[in-house]
């Protein structure tokens, strides 16, 4: 079964700056609770967004059990939007859309991430169990962090 997850928040800040931090992969550590283990992998010199774009990581999201999860950008409208999607990872469907938009008070951004769990039935267990609390408690976290940054 498809779930979505949809959050927004009030950046103080301008469309650059907004665009210039999560554009980057390297600052994905910053916003995920330490105990998930983030790690990116991909070495990004430039870290210049791209459609088509592989960043892989590591992840430990549930026990401390660490496991590899590969990203592609695929959709970026420069200052306006991106998408990820999962190609390998903890999910049998990951796409998340980020979207940018400039206000009188900075920018709004906004989270939509539609996925859905593997193994049917004992995904929707696991969804209701725990899997669905972990991901309010990452963009919980999320937001705390970036109320402090911007």
């Amino acid at each position: 079964m498809k779930h979505t997850l949809y959050r927004e928040q009030q950046l103080n800040c301008d469309i650059e700056t907004a665009w210039k931090f999560f554009s980057s992969a390297n600052n994905l550590s910053e916003i995920t609770p330490k105990d998930m283990g983030f790690i990116v992998l991909t070495e990004l010199e430039d870290d210049e967004i791209y459609e088509g774009m592989l960043i892989d990581y590591y992840v430990s999201p549930l026990l401390g059990i660490k496991m590899k999860w590969q990203t592609e950008i695929t959709q970026v409208d420069f200052q306006k939007s991106f998408t990820d999607f999962q190609k390998k990872g903890p999910y049998k469907l990951w796409n998340h859309h980020h979207e940018f938009t400039p206000n009188e008070h900075g920018v709004l951004m906004k989270d939509t991430i539609d996925y859905e769990l593997p193994m049917g039935f004992l995904g929707e267990i696991a969804h209701d169990l725990f899997v669905k609390k972990k991901l309010e408690y990452i963009f919980d976290y999320r937001f705390r962090v970036l109320s402090k940054l911007f």
